[in-house]
């Protein structure tokens, strides 16, 4: 294959795998506002597990993996990352489409200035040179530590909307870790698989074992992202989006030997994209992305009559009259408290 083809194959597999990540996305935002809150949590995996929709989450997110990997067959690096940032403005028509509102301008200007500070960091910090594979002991320190490190991002107990929004984005942040981490450890399972693996020649436990933990992270972080977006789309997408690829670079530069293409004015570059790329994350959380999934589901926080979370948001953000946005969370043909039969 040509240059040029091999570079519209990358293109188009980069845009086929932005939209799968970000239809999974949408699914998995509107699922976790259809779920019912509950305080203890018990059960809430067996009902997840129970739904199609999930199903259909999970397969979309492996069809958004499989042609970024066939994307990365293709074309380089520095042109399929960046493309995947386009998840994220894929994703907001959407989830607005289905919950039945516009997008505001400020979750629009979010999108762009994560979308900025996302393409910028890529840029600036990528591996100009790909590095060794992590050797086991490499491997079950670095799972070791992430699974400390996730359970720190994730067990915050803070209430009330803002809280729960803050919430939502430790899962995000934790989501993106596991996924970065899984990619790390997928291309040391690729190393074994070839006898490749630093050190001696790997034994069969070890590689069932580098499986299993890729599986782990691999699951945790959907299940965590499935968590995030508890508290909107946008924002913890976002930051999906932006601690994925940090995670990996940091494990690249500390173990695998990759170097950055920055220098000391490359690393300033890095620190103003990363402060661009918060900026954006602070729009989206404040552009009325945290109801937009209760008010499409019609379940959940702002779907019993008495609550105003989710209606209330979009209302306030520009979307559909309050009025109307009332009669979609709760008809007048349902028993008051009653949330809507699925």
């Amino acid at each position: 294959m040509n240059p040029a083809a091999g570079t519209a194959s990358a293109v188009l597999l980069s845009l086929v795998s932005a939209a799968g990540y970000a239809l999974a996305a949408v699914a998995q935002s509107r699922l976790a506002a259809a779920a019912p809150a509950s305080p203890d949590g018990r059960g809430a995996l067996r009902a997840l597990l129970a739904r199609g929709q999930w199903w259909w989450a999970v397969g979309l997110n492996a069809a958004g993996a499989l042609a970024h990997v066939a994307a990365l067959h293709y074309g380089p690096l520095t042109l399929v990352q960046p493309l995947g940032a386009l998840t994220l403005v894929a994703a907001l028509p959407l989830g607005a489409y289905c919950a039945r509102r516009r997008v505001t301008r400020t979750e629009w200007r979010g999108a762009l200035w994560t979308l900025a500070g996302l393409v910028g960091l890529v840029a600036v910090t990528g591996p100009a040179a790909p590095g060794e594979a992590l050797s086991l002991r490499e491997a079950l320190v670095v799972a070791a530590a992430t699974a400390l490190l996730i359970a720190a991002l994730s067990s915050g107990r803070r209430q009330g909307n803002g809280g729960r929004a803050g919430r939502g984005l430790g899962h995000a942040t934790a989501s993106g870790i596991a996924s970065g981490v899984a990619s790390a450890l997928t291309q040391t399972l690729t190393a074994a698989l070839a006898l490749d693996l630093p050190g001696a020649e790997p034994t069969w436990w070890q590689t069932a074992l580098l499986a299993v933990l890729i599986s782990g992270f691999a699951t945790g972080g959907l299940l965590l992202s499935q968590a995030a977006y508890r508290g909107g789309l946008a924002a913890p997408l976002a930051v999906v989006n932006l601690s994925n690829p940090a995670a990996a670079a940091v494990i690249g530069v500390a173990l695998l030997g990759e170097t950055f293409r920055a220098d000391a004015w490359g690393w300033l570059a890095a620190g103003g994209a990363s402060l661009i790329a918060a900026r954006g994350v602070v729009l989206l959380t404040k552009g009325g992305g945290t109801g937009e999934a209760g008010v499409a589901t019609g379940t959940g926080a702002g779907a019993v009559v008495g609550t105003s979370t989710g209606a209330e948001a979009v209302a306030e953000s520009g979307g559909l009259p309050a009025a109307r946005i009332a009669g979609l969370a709760a008809p007048e043909a349902e028993p008051a408290g009653v949330p809507l039969a699925r």
